[in-house]
């Protein structure tokens, strides 16, 4: 099954934090990386106001595993956890590492604990410039348009910029 994961990161040294996951996501049994996208550093989205200075880098990732998605995204909450993730009641708060699947295959999920396509997808630049990247003509469950042309209705603001490779 493909799945597209978001990573974020937005304390310490971002690019690092990025590496590292990818490594640990690429290092999971039964998970191969089939795509990178660029690193962009984009503007934070939905903080409060004391955060907003703090920058991401984020990537998507595109990986083929025979995980069930509620069991890949468990294992990725691990890594994040091991990565020094602290879950706070302030969901946006800073963070050395974010990871969220982004869509399982053709699948739409809603359980108490994920939802896919994740429901915010389409209208987060630093979700969709990077996945834009390695999936431009995907069209998701729930969307009629391609990932390049919902692109093409973002406001350039909050940006995203291309910031560098892993």
């Amino acid at each position: 099954m493909e799945y597209g994961l978001s990573l974020g990161s937005n304390l310490g040294d971002r690019q690092a934090w990025l590496a590292r996951a990818a490594e640990r996501v690429a290092s999971l049994s039964s998970v191969r990386v089939i795509a990178c996208s660029a690193i962009y550093e984009t503007e934070p989205v939905d903080v409060r106001p004391e955060y907003r200075d703090s920058a991401f880098l984020n990537a998507v990732l595109i990986v083929a595993a025979s995980d069930a998605p509620e069991s890949l995204a468990e294992r990725l909450r691990v890594i994040e956890s091991e990565l020094g993730r602290v879950r706070q009641e302030d969901r946006n708060a800073p963070r050395p590492i974010d990871i969220d699947l982004i869509y399982a295959d053709t699948l739409q999920i809603e359980t108490a604990g994920l939802t896919l396509p994740h429901p915010r997808w389409a209208a987060r630049r630093f979700v969709v410039q990077p996945l834009a990247d390695v999936r431009p003509d995907l069209v998701l469950p729930g969307q009629s348009r391609t990932v390049s042309q919902i692109l093409a209705t973002l406001p350039v603001r909050p940006a995203a910029e291309r910031w560098g490779e892993f």
